[in-house]
């Protein structure tokens, strides 16, 4: 019972956080409402028995959520004053996100204290005899059947990275570039100069 209360909880709010990714206006709490999404999804791993499926979404996905945020503050130009002039109104959405955090939190914990035979079940889809890990299981799965999707996904990835950096390149005057072409172009790149006597620099 508990376990089905928490996987409806995930699954809930994780949707309606990924809704409001896309609906909100202000950059800044897109980003926001991802992480609420990230720590969603990695409770539903959770409650599937994929641990490092979950401390990887955590650790590697909301810590690259922190450098998006970084890098949306530096591009947009974000005016701080008016983030913080509208810190006493949001306060209390602040707080109840971090409410919901902490009793998704706790219900994750209650769920293997209260209920340990539902990790038996999930060990009893692995045959008898095969000593597997979940991080070699998931390992073996991605890189026989799932390897071209999973190529394709680092692909569709590295796209988007020079999608990214092709649209924040600003060129500004006066500032120097390198010019691979012309240096290629180049018939030599050391010269030897003989210089008299006394008439050096």
């Amino acid at each position: 019972m508990i376990a089905t209360l928490c996987f409806y909880l995930f699954s809930s709010l994780a949707v309606l956080s990924g809704v409001m990714v896309i609906s909100a206006r202000n950059p800044v709490h897109s980003v926001l409402f991802l992480i609420l999404a990230f720590f969603n999804a990695a409770g539903l791993f959770i409650l599937l028995g994929a641990e490092f499926l979950a401390m990887i979404l955590v650790v590697v996905y909301v810590g690259a959520v922190a450098v998006l945020f970084l890098f949306v503050v530096m591009m947009l130009d974000i005016n701080f004053v008016e983030l913080r002039q509208g810190f006493q109104k949001y306060l209390p959405v602040g707080l109840l996100v971090g409410a919901v955090l902490l009793i998704e939190l706790i219900g994750i914990s209650g769920v293997w204290v209260m209920a340990p035979h539902v990790s038996g079940n999930f060990a009893a889809a692995i045959p008898v005899g095969v000593h597997v890990t979940n991080t070699a299981a998931l390992g073996e799965l991605l890189y026989t059947r799932y390897v071209y999707a999973f190529q394709a996904s680092g692909l569709i990835l590295f796209v988007a990275m020079v999608g990214a950096i092709v649209l924040t390149l600003r060129k500004r005057p006066g500032v120097r570039r390198q010019n691979i072409a012309e240096q290629v172009a180049r018939s030599h790149s050391v010269s030897v100069v003989k210089v008299e006597t006394g008439k050096g620099v």
